[in-house]
C-alpha cells in the first residue's frame, strides 16, 4: 500500500484539479453572460498574481519570479492573454461540454506543435490522431458546414493559442525549474493588460459577482498549483487522460446551473475526441524507434509465412 501512495495521491489530485478548473470555467461563462472579458481578468489576474508572489515569499526564494527565457515567457504571456479572452467568448457563445471538445483537442495540436518547436520526434500516429479529434469535432456540427458558428471558431482559435503556450512552458521548463514564474508572469500580463482596457467596458458589479470573481482566481491558482504537484507524483501519461474527466464535471455543472443538456452527437464527439488523444498519448511514451505493434505482427506472420514456403519446397 506504501508503494501505491504517491500514485493514490497523485490520482486523488488530479480529480480535484479537473472539478476545481471545470468550476473556473463555469464561473466564467457566468461572468461572461454579463460583463465583458476585462471584469473577469483583471481582478482574478492580479489575484493569482499576488498568490503567485506571496507563495514565494513564503518559500524564501524571491529569485523564484525571476526567468532565465524573458523572450520566450513574453511570447508565452501574450498567448495567455490572447487564449484566455478568445475562451472567454466560447464559453459565452458555447455550451461548456462543446468547449471541451476544443480542449480536448488541446494535447493532439501539443503532439505536433512540440516537434518543430521543442526539436521533438513526432511520430507519423500524431497526424493519425489529429485526423480522428477531427473527426470527433465534426459530430459538434450535424448539421453540416452551416452549423458552424462564430463561437466554434472562436474556440478553435483560444485551443491552438493555449496549446502554444503550453508548449512554450515546457519549453521554458527545459531551461529553469521556477515554475512559480510561469504563473506569475503570463497573469501579470493578462491582469495589466485588462486593468488597462477595463475603464471603456466597466459596470458596477454587485457584491455577489464580485465574490464570483475572487473565486475564479483562487480556483485557477489552486488547480494549476495541484497539477504541478500532481506531475511530480504521477507520469505525464497517466495525468493527461485522467483530465478527460473535466468532461464529465463540465456536463453536471452545465445542466445543474445553466440547463445545458449535450446531444449524443456531444458525447460521440468526445468520445472520439478524448480516444484519440488517450492513443496519442500511449504512442507517445513509446521509445522513437519502436514500431507498433501491428507492424510487429505483420512482420511476424510474413515471417511464418516465409518459412512455410521454405518447408513446402524442402517437402516438393
Amino acid at each position: 500500500m506504501g508503494e501505491n501512495r504517491p500514485a493514490l495521491i497523485g490520482t486523488a489530485l488530479v480529480v480535484v484539479y479537473t472539478l476545481m478548473i471545470s468550476s473556473a470555467d463555469a464561473i466564467t461563462k457566468l461572468i461572461a453572460s454579463g460583463y465583458a472579458a476585462p471584469q473577469l481578468f483583471a481582478v482574478s489576474g492580479f489575484l493569482v498574481v499576488a498568490l503567485s508572489w506571496g507563495s514565494a515569499r513564503l518559500k524564501g526564494e524571491g529569485q523564484n519570479l525571476t526567468t532565465i527565457c524573458p523572450k520566450t515567457m513574453a511570447l508565452r504571456s501574450l498567448l495567455t492573454v490572447i487564449g484566455s479572452v478568445a475562451f472567454f467568448y466560447a464559453f459565452r457563445l458555447l455550451p461548456l461540454a462543446e468547449v471541451f471538445v476544443f480542449i480536448g483537442m488541446m494535447p493532439i495540436f501539443a503532439g505536433l506543435f512540440s516537434g518543430p518547436i521543442l526539436r521533438e520526434h513526432v511520430r507519423p500516429m500524431a497526424w493519425a490522431a489529429l485526423a480522428a479529434g477531427f473527426v470527433g469535432m465534426l459530430c459538434l456540427f450535424p448539421g453540416g458546414v452551416s452549423s458552424v458558428s462564430i463561437g466554434h471558431i472562436v474556440a478553435l482559435f483560444a485551443c491552438v493559442c493555449g496549446t502554444l503556450s503550453l508548449v512554450l512552458a515546457r519549453y521554458i521548463g527545459q531551461h529553469e525549474s521556477n515554475s512559480l514564474a510561469q504563473v506569475f508572469y503570463p497573469n501579470l500580463a493578462l491582469a495589466v493588460t485588462m486593468a488597462l482596457a477595463l475603464p471603456f467596458v466597466f459596470k458596477p458589479m454587485p457584491l455577489t459577482d464580485v465574490g464570483w470573481v475572487a473565486a475564479y482566481g483562487l480556483f485557477l491558482f489552486a488547480a494549476r498549483w495541484l497539477s504541478v504537484i500532481a506531475l511530480r507524483l504521477l507520469a505525464a501519461y497517466t495525468v493527461t487522460p485522467l483530465m478527460n474527466l473535466q468532461f464529465v464535471w463540465m456536463v453536471v455543472l452545465g445542466g445543474v446551473f445553466f440547463g445545458e443538456m449535450p446531444g449524443l452527437n456531444i458525447y460521440l464527439g468526445v468520445a472520439i475526441v478524448i480516444g484519440s488523444g488517450v492513443f496519442l498519448v500511449y504512442d507517445q511514451i513509446q521509445p522513437a524507434d519502436a514500431p507498433y505493434p501491428w507492424v510487429l505482427r505483420i512482420k511476424t506472420h510474413a515471417s511464418h509465412l516465409s518459412r512455410a514456403r521454405k518447408l513446402a519446397r524442402n517437402f516438393l
